[in-house]
């Protein structure tokens, strides 16, 4: 199967001789999310999908989520992937790019198309069953461009071009050449980048796979992020500490606990090393509680916990801001109704960062918050 090179990606014209220049010199970035992206169509009204009489156009993809939200936030960003020579994958590129992501990498499929979905508000299950009151999510993925995606599609000079390489558990799920290719970026050789790699456990597409080749693709990675949910789910482990227990290998180990907070596990060599982080010195268990949020929707706030999570590390602030920022910019996403949220102002994110540990407890956050430029604390 022939792709079209990265540079037919259609994008708008600056964002397309901004990526040419990059991708010919190879420029260093901050961030390189790879993964696929969807088309996704969100509901006009609340309810199960069948009763949902019209749906509104919006992007999707957990990788070019933390894509976004790190450009939006200040940072130089790549997505590398690839869509189908479709009216969608125009549509996901024109809007990835919009959001100052250097899409180059993006390859054309003109045999395979761009993968959508539908959901509906709730959460995401966790299980195949899931409790009630969950999203209803329906793909319609399989054959996408996106699945094809192997070692022999992605470009190491691609990949390699940021500080810290960014990636998911969905690839692996997504087809044999996928699971190659995570298993090659998530392999530990000298001069690879920072690799971050977020759970991100979707049971419909690990359905009759072992879910343990998740954890065996983290063990590969330096930072990792896992909701304390999805590993009871996948792996039967408990708690926080049973999962640092079954994961020791990552330099830092960041465990989703939901509207409780998080907790990091790490050391004092690995903090200091935030671009290559290696085991070292005084073990570290840290929890940070998250501030009350009032949640018009649950989905997309993985992806901006490590966005944030990720701001944090590259500039180099202390363990518990970055926790901090990783929680405000889920605050963000969890504040509005698509996937997508634009993140608050760095200084005011900063602000809030500092508070004192009663003033973070009493924060409470509600729609808009983020776009309020009055500088205020939300309470």
């Amino acid at each position: 199967m022939t792709a079209t090179p990265p540079s037919a990606a259609r994008a708008p014209r600056a964002a397309r001789d901004e990526g040419s220049a990059r991708a010919e010199g190879s420029a260093r970035v901050d961030v390189v999310c790879l993964g696929e992206s969807m088309v996704t169509f969100v509901p006009s009204r609340p309810g199960p999908l069948a009763q949902v009489p019209s749906f509104h156009r919006a992007i999707g993809g957990a990788e070019s989520n933390v894509a976004c939200t790190l450009a939006r936030a200040g940072h130089s960003t790549r997505w590398v992937s690839r869509v189908g020579a479709d009216g969608f994958g125009d549509h996901l590129v024109d809007a990835i790019a919009a959001a100052g992501v250097d899409v180059s990498a993006v390859q054309r499929d003109p045999h395979r198309p761009t993968g959508v979905y539908f959901r509906t508000a709730a959460e995401r299950a966790t299980t195949l069953a899931g409790p009630a009151g969950r999203a209803e999510v329906v793909y319609y993925r399989k054959g996408s461009a996106a699945s094809a995606l192997s070692p022999t599609l992605v470009r190491r000079r691609d990949v390699w071009a940021g500080r810290v390489l960014h990636l998911t558990g969905i690839t692996g799920a997504l087809s044999a050449t996928c699971r190659a290719l995570m298993a090659r970026l998530t392999h530990r050789e000298p001069g690879r980048p920072l690799v971050s790699f977020d759970v991100n456990h979707r049971p419909a597409l690990w359905h009759g796979a072992d879910p343990w080749q998740l954890a065996e693709l983290a063990r590969g990675c330096d930072l990792v992020f896992v909701g304390e949910d999805e590993a009871q789910a996948a792996w039967g482990l408990p708690d926080a500490d049973a999962v640092r227990a079954a994961l020791p290998e990552p330099a830092v180990l960041v465990v989703k606990q939901g509207a409780a907070g998080a907790t990091v596990f790490t050391s004092e060599e690995a903090v200091r090393t935030a671009d290559s982080p290696r085991a070292g010195g005084r073990s570290i268990r840290l929890r940070v509680p998250a501030p009350s949020v009032d949640v018009v929707a649950h989905v997309g706030a993985g992806d901006a916990f490590a966005a944030g999570f990720l701001s944090a590390t590259l500039r180099g602030l202390p363990l518990r801001d970055r926790m901090r920022h990783g929680h405000l910019l889920a605050a963000a996403a969890l504040t509005v109704p698509d996937d997508l949220a634009v993140p608050p102002d760095r200084a005011r994110a900063d602000a809030l960062a500092l508070l004192d540990d009663t003033a973070w407890g009493r924060l409470r956050l509600g729609p808009g918050w983020a776009r309020d430029t009055g500088g205020g604390v939300p309470g």
